[in-house]
Formats: C-alpha cells, structure tokens, sequence
C-alpha cells in the first residue's frame, strides 16, 4: 500500500489521523509517517484497512465467494479456511487459503496476487484512484 493509498483510505473513513491510529492500533506518528513515505504500511495494517473500507462500503457483501470466482476443487476447498469459516468474500483477509492463483508462503506476495483477483477487485478498486494520483 502507497502513502497516497494510505491517505485516501484513512479519508475515505472519514477518520483523523489520531482515529486511524486508535482505529488501527497504532500511534499518531506511525500513521504520520506512513501518509508521509517515511515508513512502509505494514502487511497487517494494510489488510485491516482492506477489511474496514470492505465493511463501510458494503462492497464484500455482493461478492461471490472466491472457490466460485476460481473455480476451486472439492479437494481444495475442504484444506482451504476461507471455505471451513465461509468467509470466501473475504479470503484475501485470511494467512492460509489454498488458491491455486496465490500459492506462497511470503504474506506481501499473497496480498498483491489477491488485489489482482477477481475475488477482491472490487475492494482494491476503492483505493486505485489514490494510487494513480
């Protein structure tokens, strides 16, 4: 997640940045300095701020469930934990799925494979038009 990425989301929630900071468990200055460029956005903040602009705008809960975006197995659902806690609109939020698209085991590969998925295309959506600014 970009600085101006960060910016436009903490906007879009209408939070100040003491809020963003509450809000994400952080301090006021961390959120300084990730608006700033001074520090990368953490993996973990950056998919709590995914899961919050996804709860706000509603836009997860017209998603279809990411084992029918891909087309998933029988074999590969039953391993997969978006499958067994059903949470498959929000399977980019959970370390461990199974898709056969984002197979890996470093975390900051698995949430750039899933903004290029069907399955969370929407939710990255929300935060493109920063990114092109």
């Amino acid at each position: 997640m970009t600085k101006t990425e960060f910016a436009h989301a903490r906007r879009i929630l209408g939070k100040t940045q003491r809020e963003m900071a509450q809000l994400l468990g952080t301090s006021v200055k961390a959120v300084s300095s990730y608006e700033q460029g001074w520090r990368a956005v953490p993996l973990h903040i950056e998919r709590q701020i995914y899961f919050f602009l996804s709860r706000l705008t509603g836009v997860t809960e017209a998603l279809q469930p990411c084992w029918e975006v891909n087309g998933c197995s029988e074999e590969v659902k039953k391993g997969c934990p978006a499958w067994e806690f059903n949470v498959g609109n929000l399977c980019w939020f959970i370390s461990g799925t199974f898709c056969a698209k984002c197979l890996t085991d470093d975390p900051r590969q698995k949430i750039d494979m899933c903004k290029r998925c069907k399955a969370f295309r929407p939710i990255a959506r929300l935060l493109e038009k920063a990114g092109n600014e």
